[in-house]
């Protein structure tokens, strides 16, 4: 007999009367061990929302330089002034970098970096308008909410203006990263910037209020409970509730350190008390976001962080976005135990989307269609034997 029937039952009457899911229900789901039931309903609220498009950009991405103030727990990616792998990409060297970027006509450029202690607030504007006027069809998503902190912290400036330089210079969107996990009793010990919940909402309400569409994320995996998953996301549809400017959920799952830094050290402070989270917890994680979201539109899979099996399998566990075909990404270190490739092509990830039975759907940073393609017409366009994945 299901222990949990009643529970699930009453989720069910829920959604077909489209009633809101609370706080409880989302921890809830979190406790229900039936992974297929999950996957049924969230494909359902997908499928209900978008069909089976799947959307997915072409898109490199560009970090500035890897020099950060802070010392994030989880953090490999961060280096101190004069460590031996540190850079610094001058304004000339960023747009050569992407110049080399553009063979496969892409439409984004994502930046992120580091806190860097002594580059000065113009830098990156500059930067932003050298890039823009080099590469002009191509959308420029830089900066997390917690660069925007910083630049307000090394300029005296309000984040208001600084976005309005920014967007002057050629910001299409904020990217979604800084926001972790929300709650405090789990943030106070991973990260290691004034960045929290307080401000980075007031940097993504001042973003939708100009006209932005941003990314939200989540970072799970590591030290939080389901209670703080689930915290995190209704803080998220709360907002949301008020600016409407989220375009898109991103669950990133929490990374170790697979290969060692140059100087051999192993920077991330979590890892020696952590596992990651399993396939089958990464699903569900999708699944429970997205029957918790209702006003978001997308979930997405950056599938760097998931492999390509589980982002395959999510596309029927509530996600209907792959992200991009990325080719370069430093934030963390590759899911290399899963053979995850260090880039996708245009063609690979048309294949990628079709195989998992679903029509693709190029998309540019606003969640605007560039492209449909054709979807799968039979089984037969799809692989023979299912994916593999290590649960």
């Amino acid at each position: 007999m299901d222990d949990n029937a009643e529970f699930k039952a009453g989720i069910e009457e829920k959604l077909a009367a489209g009633e809101r899911l609370s706080f409880e229900d989302g921890v809830g789901l979190y406790e229900v061990d039936d992974l297929a039931w999950l996957g049924r309903l969230a494909h359902g609220v997908r499928t209900a929302k978008n069909g089976d498009r799947t959307m997915f950009n072409v898109n490199r991405h560009l970090n500035l330089t890897n020099v950060c103030s802070a010392s994030c727990a989880y953090c490999s990616f961060q280096r101190k002034p004069g460590e031996a792998d540190a850079y610094t990409m001058r304004v000339e060297q960023a747009v050569a970098l992407a110049e080399q970027m553009t063979g496969d006509l892409p439409t984004e450029l994502h930046i992120v970096n580091g806190l860097h202690p002594t580059l000065p607030w113009r830098y990156y504007p500059r930067v932003l308008k050298a890039l823009k006027e080099t590469l002009p069809t191509v959308n420029l998503k830089a900066f997390t909410a917690t660069e925007v902190q910083w630049f307000e912290k090394i300029s005296g400036l309000g984040a208001s203006e600084i976005l309005d330089e920014l967007i002057e210079a050629g910001l299409e969107s904020l990217t979604g990263g800084g926001a972790e996990i929300f709650d405090w009793e789990v943030r106070q010990h991973i990260v290691d910037h004034a960045c929290h919940w307080e401000d980075w909402s007031r940097i993504h309400r001042l973003a939708h209020e100009k006209g932005l569409k941003t990314p939200a994320t989540m970072l799970y995996g590591h030290i939080e409970e389901p209670r703080h998953r689930v915290d995190h996301v209704l803080r998220l549809r709360e907002l949301q509730d008020e600016t409407g400017g989220f375009a898109v959920f991103i669950p990133l799952r929490y990374q170790h350190d697979f290969h060692d830094s140059k100087d051999g050290k192993i920077r991330n402070k979590l890892q020696a008390r952590t596992t990651m989270a399993s396939p089958a917890e990464s699903l569900k994680v999708f699944a429970v976001s997205r029957l918790l979201l209702d006003n978001f539109d997308h979930v997405k899979c950056f599938w760097v962080m998931h492999g390509l099996d589980v982002a395959q399998l999510s596309l029927s566990f509530g996600a209907d976005d792959l992200d991009g075909s990325v080719v370069e990404y430093k934030i963390t270190h590759d899911a290399d135990e899963y053979g995850t490739p260090d880039k996708m092509t245009r063609e690979d990830l048309l294949e990628l989307i079709r195989d998992a039975g679903f029509q693709p759907v190029e998309r540019n940073t606003r969640y605007e269609v560039v492209r449909e393609y054709e979807r799968p017409q039979t089984i037969g366009e799809r692989r023979a034997e299912p994916q593999s994945v290590k649960f």
